[in-house]
């Protein structure tokens, strides 16, 4: 496990606060000037080698805080909001994701290349 791990935990309007060992590994943030409205994403890497991504949006006095832990599991991937899971074959979240951005199948990457981008960032 590398050293540069921390306690961290996120508030979540979701469900229960999400509490990690971890690290950040990646934030942006953007303001959208028609609604007024700044989202933050931050993206974690746990000790055990799991994702996870926090949103928080914030216009006036308005604010939403969500969490996702993402895991892969063989075939699956596991995604937990902090009040339920879900288990996806990653070809049909892959599939999802696709249709979404409106990307053709060689636009997404196979599960052999985001698993070996998730561990070269866990290394």
């Amino acid at each position: 496990m590398p050293g540069n791990m921390e306690n961290i935990c996120l508030k979540n309007d979701n469900g229960e606060d999400l509490r990690f060992q971890g690290r950040l590994f990646s934030e942006c943030s953007h303001f959208d000037e028609d609604s007024g409205t700044l989202t933050r994403q931050q993206l974690y890497l746990t000790d055990n080698n799991e994702q996870v991504y926090y949103i928080v949006r914030a216009s006036g006095q308005e604010r939403s805080r969500h969490a996702y832990r993402l895991a892969i599991d063989g075939d699956n991937c596991i995604i937990n909001n902090g009040r339920s899971e879900i288990a996806l074959k990653f070809d049909m979240l892959m599939l999802a994701v696709r249709s979404l951005c409106g990307l053709d199948a060689e636009a997404t990457p196979s599960l052999e290349m985001v698993e070996e981008m998730l561990k070269a960032a866990n290394a």
